[in-house]
């Protein structure tokens, strides 16, 4: 069944990406129906471990009102060098103003923190996280998955089943 045909969700990587964190969504939607489109501040391809991916679009043209949703994969080189992205922080940003799905796994909880959208959110990352999503204004927990309104946490690529479907469940939600 494609529930999810016609929607397009946005990953936003560079280099450093888990790549676990990354294809389990990418493949999950995609094999709902959505188009699955890479952004990042890099060109060509991002690399990941072993692994390497066609980026799809620049981030510094890329726009939430062309998404239906946005997935941050995680990977410590990764999250770190996307929230000093000017451009990655302020799409990221958007897609809380228009109210969209965000789904967060891991270390990428560092860029909501840069993009300073956690106030008063109930949320889970990579457990060394948590002072700084505390500081940000989150309420942490050690939990698989987390899910507040739009926004799907979890913290590690074993939580990946519970972080997938929930990714599914919100958009069928808010169809």
């Amino acid at each position: 069944m494609s529930d999810l045909k016609g929607r397009r969700i946005a990953f936003l990587v560079t280099n450093g990406y888990e790549p676990s964190e990354l294809y389990s969504p990418w493949d999950t939607v995609v094999e709902q129906g959505a188009e699955a489109v890479l952004v990042s501040p890099e060109s060509g391809e991002v690399s990941g471990g072993d692994h390497s991916q066609k980026v799809d679009l620049d981030v510094a043209k890329a726009n939430a009102d062309d998404f239906d949703g946005l997935v941050l994969p995680g990977g410590t080189k990764n999250a770190d060098q996307i929230r000093m992205n000017k451009d990655a922080v302020n799409f990221t940003r958007a897609f809380f103003d228009t109210n969209k799905t965000v789904a967060s796994i891991c270390h990428a909880a560092w860029i909501l923190t840069e993009a300073d959208v956690l106030k008063d959110r109930n949320m889970t990352s990579f457990p060394s996280l948590q002072t700084d999503l505390r500081n940000a204004g989150a309420n942490w927990a050690d939990e698989e998955l987390v899910v507040d309104g739009n926004l799907i946490t979890s913290r590690t690529p074993k939580d990946l089943p519970a972080f997938n479907e929930a990714i599914i469940n919100k958009f069928i939600e808010n169809d």
